[in-house]
């Protein structure tokens, strides 16, 4: 065989294993994608049976709801022998964080809402549960990647908040939703009660809005979940804007409370009512709330939403949640917050609050 046809024959033979090899990758990524495909038609015609147990679940068919009870179990004993290089240096990592945020007189509730201000401030959410393959600088689905890259997707902010809990003695579980696409923290407070927390939802905002809820709270704002699998949520009493409702006279009172929690800098308020709210008042009291949130939300920085809810006296409260795109409000110039004023009072004027209902404050 000559030079010439040795060569042509290696390059046919190295082409025909690029070619193989190409339709091998290609047929498994397809394969894989098939896949996906398929479990997610599954997971939605209910073919693909919601599973009762809290751990080894995927979600958004790549990241998985993984135990850390061995590193939080090592926390508590000071072994830490049993741990694999990996756990160890999460454990630091949470270790510095408590160090940090938690007080030794601290309650429960405290200790709960500092984790929370951590992980909803402190990180930021990755969009890679849309995707099937993760990034490949970390899955942010665990503690450990999620704590060292400070951001995360859904299922790292629930497992992260659960290890936290769980090193403070608190009782905690991660909760998935029926179609196995998201993922959060049922908590269990000194009152007894279990409450959800959404730290993935109310990532950046940090507004309290999907912070302790109970059951109808939780499903309000969209959440839905195995009721028959997971604890009931009932508790009310550490649900923050419940804790600190303020009471205005009545519905006619809402745009000046607005206005004055505005410039008090809150980002998250409620109101209850000295005058019962009737049934004939709810119509007119979503339509003044609507009126404000547009107005209010065409602001540069800022935007409004609300919701209704009903405490354990059968009142009706209006809660309110503030998002400054990323920003908080201490960051708002004297400008921006003219600006804010501006609209509230163009809402004030153009519906004749003061002049149609003369109400006194």
């Amino acid at each position: 065989m000559s030079k010439r046809t040795k060569i042509l024959a290696a390059a046919a033979a190295i082409a025909l294993l690029v070619f193989t090899l190409s339709t091998t990758v290609m047929s498994v990524v397809m394969l894989v994608n098939q896949s996906n495909v398929n479990r997610m038609i599954a997971v939605y015609t209910g073919q693909l049976q919601d599973p009762e147990q809290e751990d080894d679940v995927v979600i958004g068919m790549h990241y998985t709801i993984k135990s850390t009870t061995h590193i939080s179990d090592a926390y508590k004993s000071g072994d830490t022998s049993k741990l694999n290089d990996r756990d160890k240096e999460t454990l630091d990592m949470a270790k510095a964080v408590i160090e940090e945020i938690i007080k030794d007189d601290m309650t429960e509730f405290e200790k709960e809402e500092a984790v929370y201000k951590y992980l909803t401030k402190g990180m930021k959410a990755t969009t890679s549960i849309l995707t099937v393959i993760a990034d490949t600088s970390g899955d942010y689905d665990n503690p450990h990647d999620v704590l060292k890259n400070h951001s995360a997707v859904c299922v790292g902010y629930a497992t992260t908040f659960r290890l936290f809990m769980q090193m403070l003695g608190i009782e905690c579980r991660v909760v998935h939703n029926t179609s196995l696409g998201h993922s959060w923290d049922l908590v269990k407070l000194d009152d007894g009660c279990w409450y959800h927390t959404d730290c993935y939802m109310d990532n950046e905002s940090a507004n309290y809005r999907n912070f302790n809820m109970d059951d109808v709270a939780c499903r309000n704002s969209g959440h839905e979940w195995n009721t028959g699998y997971f604890e009931p949520a009932t508790g009310k009493k550490y649900n923050y804007t419940l804790m600190t409702c303020k009471k205005i006279k009545n519905i006619y009172a809402i745009p000046k409370a607005v206005m004055e929690a505005l410039k008090e800098k809150k980002q998250t308020f409620s109101f209850s009512f000295n005058e019962k709210i009737k049934p004939d008042d709810e119509k007119l009291a979503k339509y003044m709330v609507e009126q404000l949130e547009s107005e209010m939300s065409n602001s540069e920085k800022l935007y409004i939403s609300s919701q209704w809810i009903i405490n354990d006296d059968g009142e009706y409260i209006l809660c309110y949640y503030l998002t400054y795109n990323g920003d908080s409000a201490d960051e708002l110039t004297e400008k921006q917050r003219n600006k804010i004023d501006s609209k509230i009072s163009q809402v004030l004027n153009q519906y004749k609050y003061y002049e149609n209902y003369g109400y006194d404050y």
